[in-house]
């Protein structure tokens, strides 16, 4: 029993010991798909603490997930703008930042899940998100004032293109079984259709 516990972190490192605990959160939300399926002894048992030292940290699982939640999402954003400077005009852009929103919930599907349909969103909401919102509105703006999409109100346009982005995205992940055509085909459509970018 006591060589699988771990090593108390020196004094002033708690914020290590919170981290890790994120860290775990993720990667079992990821699994489940479920916030409700996540308890915190469950991720007392995966970093080897007691469970009583995850309430140090979090006063109960809402709070747990919406930390593992806004990480998911900062680390989202992160590699959106990357994938948005390595284009070469705010078209490529803001298609590469939506490629890349597409690419990371196929590569955590139940991640996403959580992101966007979780009770705890529906409870508490996750208003860290409204920076990807914002980067959309911005992206957006960017391909009106070049000429390269009409003139129209950007934050509607915006939102129109989150909607169906999530919605392609949520589906795929609920319902598999269809014949769905490749993603990059359908966020062209998208881009086409909802912002009026040239094919």
């Amino acid at each position: 029993m006591t060589e699988n516990r771990r090593r108390p972190n020196a004094r002033g490192q708690g914020e290590l010991l919170r981290e890790e605990i994120v860290t775990a959160a993720v990667r079992m939300l990821d699994e489940l798909a479920d916030d409700e399926a996540l308890s915190l002894r469950a991720v007392a048992r995966a970093v080897s603490i007691a469970a009583t030292s995850v309430y140090l940290h979090f006063p109960d699982r809402d709070a747990l997930v919406l930390a593992a939640m806004q990480r998911c999402h900062e680390e989202l954003v992160a590699a959106g703008d990357a994938a948005a400077a390595e284009a070469p005009d705010p078209a490529a852009a803001l298609r590469a930042r939506i490629l890349t929103q597409a690419a990371w919930a196929r590569e955590h599907p139940g991640l996403y899940k959580v992101l966007h349909e979780s009770k705890v969103h529906r409870r508490l909401g996750m208003p860290f998100k409204e920076v990807m919102v914002a980067r959309t509105i911005d992206a957006v703006q960017a391909c009106m004032d070049a000429g390269l999409a009409p003139a129209d109100d950007a934050t509607t346009v915006a939102i129109d293109l989150r909607t169906a982005v999530n919605g392609m995205l949520a589906q795929r992940i609920n319902e598999p079984d269809l014949p769905w055509p490749p993603a990059v085909e359908q966020v062209d459509r998208f881009l086409v259709k909802l912002v009026g970018l040239r094919r």
